[in-house]
């Protein structure tokens, strides 16, 4: 860590506050790569001694870079890195994937599964798959990334018909069921703005209290039967949804 934070120098920096002196080199040792998304700092108490400042200090300056977006604190675990990813426009005049979102602005689309399978449906994916008494619901929960950053949380039920093995999507859904000729020809959309729980603001990488935007779809094949619902809760310092409108006669 002394290669990437040379927290013995901050004393010798000119100019300005000493939280701020640590504030611009945490913020410079990002910006320059040294510290990548994800790395740990060291503990309040460790950067202080290194530094020789207080813990006052040293939390002002974390609290700023923390309000910043540059980095998290995951309770129990420590302060993190939390890379600034580009900002990117999704049309909402297109139904398509995820993955097909990703390639199209040349990124790598990524899946960290945290749940799948077959399961008893609610009563609410009963009614809305439009589900027989004994049918089962396949369900897809996973974290989705672009170059492997996090990017959105996703969800996802379907009929069990649909898709009998959840287990054998490996990364894009739509591919998958393509290869079996199914595929969406509609979808409803329904987009809100949600404050994120504590455990989804760790999955995305962002600090607590952060907003996210939610995007419900219902999602039809040809013969208007539902195939699919889901909701993806989009980080809201990456995603920005875009509607091409006509003017009515």
């Amino acid at each position: 860590m002394d290669d990437a934070l040379p927290l013995a120098d901050l004393q010798n920096v000119r100019g300005g506050p000493l939280y701020l002196k640590l504030k611009n080199m945490i913020e410079q040792a990002v910006v320059s790569g040294r510290l990548k998304h994800g790395d740990a700092l060291p503990a309040e108490r460790d950067i202080a001694d290194a530094a020789a400042i207080s813990r006052v200090t040293v939390r002002k300056a974390i609290d700023d870079l923390v309000d910043q977006g540059l980095l998290v604190r995951r309770r129990g675990s420590g302060t993190f890195v939390v890379k600034p990813v580009p900002r990117m426009q999704q049309t909402l005049n297109r139904l398509t994937s995820f993955s097909e979102d990703m390639r199209r602005r040349g990124m790598v689309p990524g899946s960290r599964w945290l749940d799948r399978g077959l399961f008893h449906p609610t009563p609410e994916e009963t009614m809305t798959l439009g589900l027989s008494g004994n049918a089962r619901v396949a369900r897809l929960t996973r974290l989705r990334t672009a170059n492997d950053m996090p990017i959105a949380l996703e969800r996802t039920s379907l009929p069990d018909d649909i898709l009998p093995d959840p287990d054998g999507i490996e990364n894009s859904l739509y591919q998958a069921l393509s290869q079996r000729s199914i595929r969406p020809m509609r979808a409803n959309q329904r987009i809100c703005a949600v404050l994120l729980k504590d455990e989804e603001t760790e999955l995305l990488g962002v600090p607590l209290g952060s907003a996210a935007l939610s995007v419900q779809r219902i999602a039809y094949l040809e013969t208007g039967r539902v195939m699919e619902v889901s909701t993806a809760l989009y980080r809201s310092d990456a995603y920005d949804l875009v509607a091409e409108l006509t003017i009515g006669s």
